[in-house]
Parts: structure tokens; sequence; C-alpha cells
């Protein structure tokens, strides 16, 4: 028998590109491929990349003229190792990494990556592979299940992508370029991926897509179903616990979500729900198509079903004519609403978006002052919720042994880390731990009711 391959695959931004990449493992793992962590031993290395940022098409040449030399070295050992650029930077700019990095053997974008094994033979035979329009067909129906051994070694939480691409063009946004306009999987595709996930040990699923609250895939019955209605039907597998869905957009807020956060008590009561501004100037400028008022209303509308839900926002500085007080207006809606932690940036221009063709007002020095100014406010405001933590008793969901010997992390229904020292039997399940003290952003506690065990000495509750 032939050893097994070695593939090492770099993934770079968002969860759907966490997701694309144990796709991309599981197509090649017919074609005898197992990861590695390391780049330098691979037989295959794949950088999936992500365009949302600036100079994310750099960061990408600047790690391929580092596997040049990791190539090169294969070469001279007699290794034939073979490079791959995915994702987002691969869509928008497939010509020019063939033009700038002779190195690269395939060049494939995100909605084609199910031909891997054809392109990779291409290139054999060819010398090079780009394939970056978008195909006809859906690349779901072509990806082969995980196998249940890389289910396992996953872990006990995954990704599943539900949706996939965006109508909403955003001015600052490449994401409606690089991965096409919004396109939901049927009901029965997602249900059968969930059971399998769920048979062999998931007990968490996060659903994912660019707008995953645009959902409408088709259900068994013929009909187009919202996120809701899906969450509902998902709840219903054995053996899933918690459920949890992003990235939201506020205008997709339909009803049948806010009943689902009602209803369900496997739906976990955190959501990230994107503003960018405070400033319903700005928003217009940015094709946003909601105000600050709406995006509160959302808000409103969720906090009105379920008391203890917690939010979490993405938010841009400094987008091309930000005035001080439309940045006063995002410091006050941030203040407003309390945020269980956000994401917050700089504008960088993105190429071929509406917004880089407007002209920068905003200089520099004043994005960098006002980023620290915003993310004062949210750090104070999520430190503030992570000790509030402290004297209660939360759920928790065990995932792994963490560094420290003897002790177990798992997550709370707000993402927080949560360690206990406790018997690695306790993976994979939803345990009461009563909250002592806070390290960083790590709760520390010990187990509650029937599978309390003594504490160790103090001197060992640390974080890992």
């Amino acid at each position: 028998m032939k050893p097994p391959r070695k593939l090492h695959i770099k993934s770079y931004g968002c969860q759907m590109n966490v997701y694309d990449a144990q796709r991309m493992a599981d197509t090649l793992a017919g074609e005898g491929y197992v990861e590695t962590a390391s780049a330098e031993e691979a037989d295959l290395v794949i950088l999936n990349t992500c365009h949302i940022r600036e100079k994310a098409s750099e960061k990408v040449y600047s790690e391929l003229g580092r596997l040049r030399v990791a190539k090169d070295e294969a070469a001279r050992n007699g290794r034939d190792m073979r490079i791959a650029v995915a994702g987002c930077v691969a869509q928008a700019e497939g010509a020019e990494i063939i033009r700038r990095a002779p190195t690269v053997d395939v060049v494939v974008g995100p909605q084609s990556y199910h031909h891997l094994p054809q392109l990779l033979a291409r290139a054999k035979s060819e010398g090079r592979a780009l394939e970056t329009e978008f195909p006809v067909e859906d690349k779901f129906g072509f990806l082969p299940a995980p196998r249940p051994d890389a289910i396992r070694a996953r872990g006990i939480s995954a990704f599943v992508t539900v949706q996939e691409g965006c109508d909403k063009f955003c001015t600052f946004c490449v994401v409606p370029y690089t991965r096409g306009a919004e396109v939901s999987r049927p009901v029965a595709k997602i249900v059968d991926d969930v059971k399998r996930l769920a048979d062999n040990g998931v007990r968490e699923i996060t659903l994912i897509g660019q707008n995953v609250n645009a959902y409408h895939g088709e259900g068994p019955d013929g009909k187009n179903w919202p996120l809701g209605r899906l969450l509902h039907r998902l709840a219903d597998i054995d053996g899933i616990v918690r459920l949890r869905y992003s990235t939201s957009h506020p205008r997709d807020v339909d009803d049948s979500l806010i009943a689902a956060h009602r209803d369900l008590a496997a739906l976990m009561p955190f959501v990230h729900l994107p503003v960018q501004s405070g400033s319903d100037r700005i928003l217009a400028a940015m094709n946003r198509k909601h105000t600050a008022d709406d995006y509160r209303r959302v808000i409103d509308r969720f906090r009105d079903v379920r008391q203890d839900i917690a939010f979490s926002s993405d938010f841009i500085v400094g987008f091309p004519g930000e005035t001080e007080g439309e940045f006063a207006a995002t410091l006050a809606l941030v203040a407003q609403i309390g945020y269980a932690g956000a994401y917050s940036f700089k504008y960088s221009p993105r190429p071929g978006t509406p917004a880089a063709d407007l002209q920068e007002t905003v200089s520099a020095a004043e994005m960098d002052e006002r980023l620290v100014r915003l993310q004062e406010l949210i750090d104070s405001q999520q430190s503030a919720f992570n000790r509030a933590m402290i004297g209660s008793t939360v759920d928790v969901l065990f995932e792994r042994a963490a560094r420290n010997p003897g002790q177990i992390v798992g997550r709370t229904a707000y993402l927080q880390p949560a360690h206990v020292f406790a018997s690695p039997d306790i993976i994979g399940r939803v345990l009461p731990v009563s909250i002592g003290s806070l390290e960083r952003y790590s709760l520390l506690g010990e187990l509650a009711g029937a599978d309390a065990t003594p504490a160790p000495p103090s001197s060992m509750m640390t974080g890992a």
C-alpha cells in the first residue's frame, strides 16, 4: 500500500472558511490525504483565504513566499509538494495569483473546491489549474460525507453551512462578488448532515451563512422554510443539545426566528447581530438598509421573549465621511444596547466595492483614536458581563481537556470558556457549574449538584 499523502490547510477569516477547510479535507481523504499540522512536511498545502480585511491578498503572497522555500526544499529531498490557493482571495484574484506566484499549482474559488481532485490532476498534467467561475451545480451535492473518525476527531461542536452568498451589497463588502448570490440548502440535506454529526458524538451545532437568517431552503413539504422553522426541526434530533447560528443581518430577523428563541431550550440566548455604525447617514452610505432605531427595535424584539439574551456585533470606524458626531452616535448605541462582546475594525477599502471609490476624509490617526475609544467601551461591557457570572450557577457544555492536568474546559451559553477540575467523562455533557472567579476571559468554577467533586487547592485554580 502507498503511504498516505499529507495535507495541510491554513484558513484565514470567518467560520465559513473553517467549515470549508473541513469539507476540503473530507473531499481529499478519498484521494488518500491525511491532515498534518506541519506545512513543511505536507504533500499538499492549501491556503484557504479571506478577502474581507485590508492587505488580505498581500498576506497570501507573503505566505506563498515562505511556502516556495518549503517547496524547493521538498524538491531537493525528492518530494513533490503541491500548493493550492482557495477561498475568497482566489475568487477575486485568481489570474493575478497565477501570474505573481508561479509556485502555486491550483487556484480555486469557494464555490468550486469540490473539484479539487480534478484540479490537482489537471495541474499535474498541464502545470497549473485555475477555477474561479461560479459553477452551475451545487457543490454540496458533490461533497463526500465526513468519515465518522473525522467527525469524532473534530470534537463535540460543529459548523453546518445552511446558506451561502449575499444579496445585500453593503458598499464596503466583497462577499457578493466572491461568494455570489444568496443560496439556501434544502432542509432534508441539512437534517441528514446534523443527524450524521449527532450519531458521531457532536452535541452542539452552529448553523452558518453569510446571511444565515436569510435562509429560505426548501422543506419536505415543498415550501421554503425560514431559519426559525429549520431550528425547530433540528432541535428534535436526538443528541443535539445546543443550537446556534451566525452571522445575521438585522433586516432578516423575522417572527419565526424570534419565536424560536422563545420556544427552543436548545437555542442558545446569544446572537451575533452586526450593526456596523450608530449613525443613520453612515448606515445609508454603507447601504445597510436599516437605521439605528430599526436595529434597536430588533434587539427589543429578542429581549421581549428572552430576558437572558445577550448580543455581540460588528463595527466599522472611519468609514469615508464619518464625522466625530457620527462616531459618537456609534458610542451611544453601544452604551444603550450593552454587548457581551463585539468585533471592531478600522475601515479599509476593498477593491471593486462602491465604497472604494469614496473620498477618504478620515485620517489614519483619527481612525486609530476612534477604534481605541470604541474598543475600551466594548471591553468594559464584556468585562462587566463576565464578572456578573461570579457567584452564579451556569450550564456548561464540556468540550475537552484543558492544558492544566485534571482540568476540563467547556463553554457557557454565551461562549465563555469555563474551567473545572473533573474527570474527562464529563466531556460532551451539559452540567451546572458554580462560578467562583474570573481569569481574563475564562470563568473558573466547580461542578454543582450530583456531579460535584472536591475542588483542588486554590493555587491550582488557573485557566488554560
